[in-house]
C-alpha cells in the first residue's frame, strides 16, 4: 500500500506502508522518482532519474507542505 498524500505540479508525493521507520516521503514524476528524508531535516535520500530542476521543485513543494506530510505520516503509522 502506498497512500498518496499530495499531487502537485505533475508530482505525486506518497509513502509505502511497509518501509523503514525514519520519516520520509517519496516523490514520483513521469521521468523518475526520489525519496526525501523529512527528519531531522529535509534532505534527499535517493534519486532515480529526476533532474536537478525537478529535485529542487519537489523539495520546495515538500517545504511548503511539510506539516501536511508529517501529519499524514504520523496518522498512517500511528506514531
Amino acid at each position: 500500500m502506498s497512500p498518496t498524500v499530495l499531487r502537485e505540479k505533475g508530482y505525486r508525493f506518497f509513502f509505502f506502508s511497509r518501509e523503514e521507520s525514519r520519516m520520509h516521503i517519496h516523490v514520483s514524476a513521469t521521468t523518475g522518482e526520489a525519496k526525501f528524508w523529512l527528519e531531522p531535516k529535509i534532505a534527499l535520500a535517493r534519486n532515480h532519474r529526476l533532474t536537478r530542476i525537478q529535485l529542487t521543485e519537489a523539495e520546495s513543494i515538500i517545504e511548503a507542505h511539510y506539516d501536511e506530510f508529517t501529519k499524514a505520516w504520523r496518522t498512517h503509522f500511528k506514531g
